[in-house]
């Protein structure tokens, strides 16, 4: 498919990262660990660039990548990283201490949805970037925007889903239910009273959301 050409093209100009950060992508690749696609944490990065962030929330560690990543492009900035799964947070703890960034990546264990006054210590925050549970993105947008200063934007990764909110014959029962909550979120922010979104083709998908100034 050309959008495939595109995409690996777009790819090899991507400059290549540090070794560290590529071994941390071979592990994910090889241990079928969720990190952000190339050409979409490559997109991430340069927005942030641009906002100049002070402090992120990032609902979804995994094994610290993308927080590492934001890390790397943001120095001045402070990420606060939030991960369910004990292993991938053992991991995550891991490769922070290994790249020394202890004091800029904060990781906390447990559920993004019982950890609300626990973050709230660490806020407020510039950016909320949801990477997690796809079923719970819109419990995830209601509880920690709360903790956003008024000029924060919302980044919500995966919200294309491999193509599949556009698809109509999907046999798996489970994955169509799935889909179709990623749908309804998606509709749900586009139509937010209080938000701007739009959502770049990039990656999985990222929806990007902006709190409308109050007049």
């Amino acid at each position: 498919m050309q959008e495939n050409k595109i995409t690996a093209y777009l790819e090899e100009l991507i400059p290549k990262r540090s070794e560290q950060f590529t071994e941390i992508e071979q592990y994910a690749y090889a241990n079928d660990v969720p990190i952000m696609e190339l050409v979409g944490i490559e997109s991430l990065l340069q927005l942030l660039r641009m906002q100049q962030p002070k402090k992120i929330l990032e609902i979804g560690t995994a094994i610290g990548y993308s927080a590492l990543r934001m890390a790397d492009a943001l120095p001045e900035c402070q990420i606060i990283s939030l991960e369910r799964d004990e292993e991938r947070y053992k991991l995550a703890k891991q490769n922070v201490a290994k790249m020394q960034k202890e004091e800029q990546v904060i990781l906390i264990q447990g559920d993004a949805l019982e950890l609300e006054a626990e973050v709230e210590q660490n806020g407020p925050f510039d950016v909320l970037f949801i990477d997690a549970a796809k079923s719970q993105y819109r419990k995830f947008f209601d509880i920690y925007t709360k903790m956003l200063t008024k000029d924060s934007v919302v980044f919500t990764d995966n919200v294309l889903f491999h193509g599949l909110v556009a698809s109509e014959n999907i046999e798996s029962r489970n994955l169509r239910q799935l889909v179709r909550k990623i749908k309804n979120y998606n509709l749900w922010l586009m139509n937010h009273p209080e938000y701007d979104t739009v959502i770049l083709p990039v990656g999985d998908g990222i929806a990007i959301s902006k709190k409308r100034r109050e007049t």
